[in-house]
């Protein structure tokens, strides 16, 4: 990508679609406009209505092109949910090379190696990430390109997804008029921004608190070591504030934006709001502290669950860098506090430090535009990206996935 060109990210949450559009500036990026509109169609990160989902998409973009005076037409689509899983997986090629230096045609081809699995037939791999190369024996090598040997091996796990959920992700978006020019893992982007170097080395838990699910990254010596989903997120506070004060969902939510804190001890008695209730005609005060008394218990359920998950992964005594939240409810005042006091240990929410984007509900859009951008750079042979011009399609949309990641290492 040249200076001045854009790239373009989705990410299509539950209550949320985003598009965000992202400047190169150098190695850097700049995010020059943002669009968005409510996930309808969509339940615990799932698509159960492409029609309401398409409509959800069409008018994200559309706010994110006024904002900007561009055309988008290819956009690079985040992608997680319960069905993703990762596998382990081992690859190992002779050096092609007469000299026997390790060139990017090795790299290739022992990841190629490592993709041959058996998986169900309702299963498709969605990527194949290193953990590390070996050569000729000696371990713990993170780019082998360069080197001598004549065995290069591959310790690696393979991201696996359901087709279905793939195939109708893809499916959304095109029908939206816009061309998916690669799926990213959003954790894997999500840690660009969110997680230091020495926090992915040292061990740390990713945790997207997101509307209808969150999402648990385990990452250790670099490279995500695990995750997992916890059906249970910001819409279930709302929910409870919905059932608590007797008042509408839609009302719940805007008082939880506005007035909503996550630490009872912290909440005032003195700063009131007055909403309607259900089965009667006039309005009804509450405080934020009453307000915090319903909050507050699921908030500390949400945290015991990542603590659960965490230990069932076998990482709670493997994270010295901690927790590392974002999602929206992790912009409430009071949340990473509740979070540390309850995890037992250290916790902070991450905020893109992007003009425009500077709260916790963005950092897995734009993870994606740095996860390309980084991808992009690393790679000299990548052509320019698609961005705001048409591509070119052709071929089923399995094969298509299939070639859309094989750059995406």
């Amino acid at each position: 990508m040249a200076k001045g060109e854009y790239i373009v990210s989705l990410d299509i949450g539950t209550s949320k679609v985003r598009a965000i559009i992202g400047e190169q500036n150098g190695s850097t990026m700049n995010v020059i406009g943002v669009g968005s509109a409510s996930g309808e169609g969509i339940r615990h990160g799932s698509i159960v209505d492409i029609d309401l989902t398409v409509e959800s998409i069409r008018e994200a973009v559309d706010h994110a092109e006024r904002m900007v005076g561009v055309h988008i037409t290819s956009a690079y689509v985040g992608i997680t949910g319960n069905h993703i899983q990762l596998l382990d997986s081992h690859g190992v090629v002779a050096v092609s090379s007469s000299d026997r230096e390790i060139g990017e045609e090795d790299i290739e081809r022992v990841l190629q190696q490592a993709r041959v699995v058996a998986l169900p037939p309702e299963r498709e791999i969605i990527d194949v990430v290193p953990k590390e190369f070996v050569v000729d024996g000696l371990r713990g090598i993170m780019d082998p390109r360069g080197m001598l040997g004549v065995r290069l091996e591959v310790e690696a796990y393979l991201i696996t997804g359901s087709r279905t959920a793939i195939h109708n992700v893809v499916r959304c978006v095109e029908k939206a008029g816009i061309e998916v020019a690669n799926l990213v893992l959003q954790p894997l982007a999500a840690a660009h921004v969110a997680l230091s170097q020495d926090e992915r080395n040292l061990g740390v838990a990713l945790v997207d608190v997101g509307a209808g699910q969150t999402s648990i990254s385990v990452f250790n010596n670099g490279v995500l070591a695990g995750s997992s989903i916890i059906e249970m997120g910001g819409d279930y506070v709302t929910h409870d504030i919905a059932i608590g004060l007797r008042t509408q969902t839609e009302v719940a939510e805007q008082i939880k934006l506005q007035y909503g804190h996550a630490l009872l001890s912290q909440a005032s008695d003195s700063e009131t709001f007055q909403i309607p209730r259900i089965g009667s005609n006039q309005d009804t005060e509450f405080s934020q502290y009453d307000l915090a008394t319903i909050i507050e218990p699921r908030m500390q359920e949400i945290f015991s669950l990542v603590m659960r998950e965490v230990e069932k992964m076998g990482f709670s005594h493997e994270l010295p860098s901690g927790y590392v939240f974002h999602g929206g409810v992790m912009s409430m005042p009071g949340a990473g506090e509740l979070a540390s006091e309850e995890l037992q240990s250290a916790t902070r929410v991450a905020i893109p430090d992007f003009l425009g984007v500077r709260d916790a509900s963005y950092v897995n859009g734009v993870g994606v535009l740095a996860y390309t951008l980084r991808s992009h750079s690393r790679s000299a042979q990548t052509e320019a990206a698609p961005h705001m011009r048409p591509t070119q399609t052709g071929g089923s949309w399995l094969t298509r996935i299939k070639d859309w990641f094989k750059d995406f290492i």
